[in-house]
């Protein structure tokens, strides 16, 4: 299994499973659980929620499929922006760590910018470590002048920024992710396959088809084939998950990452952070 390691040194997973839109439908529940277990069988020991997801009904969800097994899962969960203050961002973990039944979250994230100052915020997050209820924090959906005032804000503990990035928003490539990179902080990837809107593109089916690979496979593997970067797929059922799992054992050939770069151009300039 590939890892990827973040600035305090801690190694996961080079691909995780994301929750976006899990817990939106009960008939659905069994089989999503299901989804995540079999997961973390397959070695996809890194979880993404968030308390917006399915209001809060998606952490709930993950806690109930990590019951018993929580000291074999990276667990990362995600604070509203209004929620970052203070006074309020203890509170909001604290509720998450209730819905997911854990006493810790290994990674926390602020889920994207609001309106409370980002030294806010690095401060709560720091309280929020030195009380034990987070081991490490991070960022979601922040560009390059948002990290850059994040650092000047003392948050130079800051672990990752978990960005829209997939062959089709290739945009962080020209500056944010080199930016990233100096400071050996990965990203993850959120939408790794645009929300299934990949799998129909003609050029990529051909090129999997090619490969016996599915066009969600190419997706994931270009993404696995970069540095620094950790695709988050979300997967509803035990097929799908693995599936995303044998993404790892796609191995791409220099002339498949060419065809790629013709079919999905890399940016030439810079371009406004993507937000889904």
């Amino acid at each position: 299994m590939k890892t990827i390691r973040f600035p305090d040194g801690t190694t996961v997973p080079a691909l995780g499973q994301g929750t976006w839109m899990m817990a939106e439908d009960d008939g659905r529940r069994s089989q999503e659980i299901a989804s995540l277990r079999e997961g973390l069988s397959l070695g996809l020991t890194l979880i993404d929620t968030a308390e917006m997801y399915a209001d809060g009904e998606s952490e709930r969800l993950v806690g109930e499929a990590i019951a018993g097994a929580r000291d074999d899962v990276f667990l990362v969960s995600k604070a509203y922006p209004q929620n970052a203050s203070r006074d309020r961002l203890p509170r909001a973990c604290e509720a998450s760590l209730e819905r997911l039944g854990t006493d810790r979250l290994d990674l926390y994230l602020l889920h994207w910018r609001g309106n409370v100052p980002l030294t806010e915020t690095v401060e709560a997050m720091e309280r929020l470590v030195a009380a034990g209820k987070i081991l490490r924090w991070g960022v979601s959906n922040l560009d390059i002048a948002d990290m850059e005032e994040l650092i000047a804000s003392g948050g130079d503990s800051c672990q990752t920024d978990q960005i829209l990035y997939n062959l089709t928003r290739r945009g962080p490539e020209y500056d944010l992710i080199p930016w990233l990179a100096r400071r050996r902080m990965p990203i993850m990837a959120y939408s790794p396959v645009e929300q299934g809107r990949l799998v129909s593109h003609p050029g990529l089916a051909e090129l999997a088809a090619k490969r016996n690979a599915t066009p969600a496979q190419l997706a994931l593997a270009w993404l696995l084939s970069r540095e620094g970067v950790i695709p988050i797929p979300k997967a509803g059922s035990v097929d799908h998950v693995r599936e995303n799992r044998a993404a790892l054992d796609v191995d791409l050939s220099d002339a498949d990452l060419k065809q790629l770069d013709s079919l999905f151009a890399p940016p030439r300039t810079s371009e406004p952070l993507a937000m889904l």
